[in-house]
């Protein structure tokens, strides 16, 4: 598989705060994945460092260059969506559409209308008067008409509510995912993108604690739930991590057979956002 970002020994301070330590991952072309981490974990300075607008210690290497000393060229085949509050409020619709043609050498207006027609957005209608809904809606209906290799979504449903975050989600996968394209999303709601996830990465106090495929984690990581008599000898099979649930313990396994655990209690694959939890307090 092509590795379309790699980044090595990644560090980054600002001033005597360390953000980022020494962290190292490879992005493949055509997958989706998932950099989740507590605010302040520092996602957005890695993405930050990859887009190539913050200077950064280690090595990143974006379709073969390096982000910082070649922004502007590789700004061609990478879209950026930061928060969907941030477009011009100032400007119309049909406005907007006609600036990205001037400023854009691979965006497709043609695409952009073909996105909105079934929508509500008018296209006289002032930036300024959408919802948030409508907003989410315009600013990945633009993003998914530039004909870019991978597009980077940081917090992208930031202050929308759960049906504008699933169609945002819905229509990413229907209309964007295909010829290869490659998608990183950061998020801290882990439970609302697990579904569209091919590789998950977990970040906690600026160092890279998780990297793998999807399918590993029901391979490595098990989910006991036991009662008080078993719970010494479960805990001899060292949980990484453990809470009190509704009177029984629920512990969490790396790499302990599930036939082993099966004897104490009920087995079961976490999710997501429980594998989440254990990690980020473990």
């Amino acid at each position: 598989m092509v590795q379309l970002i790699k980044v090595n020994g990644l560090s980054k301070s600002f001033g005597k705060e360390q953000v980022l330590k020494d962290i190292s991952f490879g992005i493949e072309e055509g997958k989706i994945y998932g950099l989740i981490g507590h605010n302040g974990a520092g996602k957005t300075t890695i993405l930050n460092s990859i887009l190539g607008l913050i200077d950064y210690e280690g090595e990143i290497s974006v379709l073969g260059q390096s982000p910082y000393d070649k922004r502007y060229q590789l700004m061609e085949d990478i879209a950026f969506i930061s928060d969907v509050a941030s477009l011009p409020r100032f400007l119309k619709v049909n406005q907007l559409i006609k600036m990205m043609s001037d400023i854009h050498p691979k965006y497709n207006e043609e695409k952009t209308h073909e996105y909105l027609q079934n929508s509500n957005i008018k296209l006289q209608t002032k930036i300024k008067s959408l919802s948030k809904g409508m907003l989410a809606q315009l600013h990945l209906a633009l993003v998914m008409s530039i004909d870019a290799k991978i597009l980077v979504l940081d917090e992208p449903t930031l202050g929308l509510d759960i049906i504008n975050r699933k169609n945002f989600f819905k229509q990413l996968i229907d209309d964007y995912m295909h010829d290869g394209r490659t998608i990183v999303i950061t998020t801290h709601q882990v439970d609302e993108i697990e579904f569209l996830l091919s590789d998950i990465m977990f970040v906690r106090a600026g160092e890279l604690i998780l990297n793998c495929p999807m399918e590993e984690i029901s391979e490595r990581y098990a989910q006991l739930l036991t009662n008080e008599e078993n719970v010494s000898a479960a805990r001899e099979l060292k949980p990484i991590y453990e809470d009190k649930q509704f009177g029984q313990t629920m512990m969490m396994f790396d790499k302990v057979d599930a036939e082993k655990l099966a004897q104490y209690g009920q087995v079961s694959i976490p999710n997501i956002s429980d594998l989440f939890v254990a990690l980020m307090q473990q």
